[in-house]
């Protein structure tokens, strides 16, 4: 039974919760930065490459074998207009966590340069003053 409880303690904790929504978050984010790329940024990057579609960009090692219909053996390729695509995606993705987090660091040092709030008397002090009241009053 102790087992099952860390285990439930462990996953509520902050830090995790926080992991776990940061992973969900990125991974869709992931998704909409490659769609951006795939349907928004490269086909009109390919119509000025002479129409055609960017991620179909290739160098062709070698060709297909053909018998009729029949594929006996898959072209090799070097599909160079992919590989472009997925470096055009991490591009983004980076350039959007390096915002983020500048945007962070200045939130951060904002905290760290706003003035603390004044500190009260600490106990000893206040049991002082007691003290010297209580003194001043049976004086008299």
């Amino acid at each position: 039974m102790g087992f099952f409880k860390d285990f439930k303690a462990f996953l509520l904790k902050g830090d995790i919760v926080n992991l776990a929504t940061a992973v969900i978050v990125g991974g869709a984010f992931g998704k909409i930065v490659t769609s951006f790329t795939k349907d928004i940024l490269m086909p009109p990057i390919g119509l000025l490459l002479g129409d055609s579609k960017f991620s179909e960009l290739k160098v062709v090692l070698k060709e297909a074998e053909m018998q009729g219909e029949e594929v006996l053996t898959e072209a090799v390729t070097i599909n160079y207009g992919l590989f472009i695509q997925t470096i055009i995606d991490f591009i983004i993705i980076g350039f959007c966590i390096f915002m983020v987090l500048k945007a962070y660091e200045r939130t951060k040092k904002k905290e760290e340069a706003a003035p603390a709030a004044p500190k009260g008397p600490t106990q000893e002090e206040l049991l002082i003053e007691i003290r010297d009241e209580l003194k001043k009053q049976n004086a008299k």
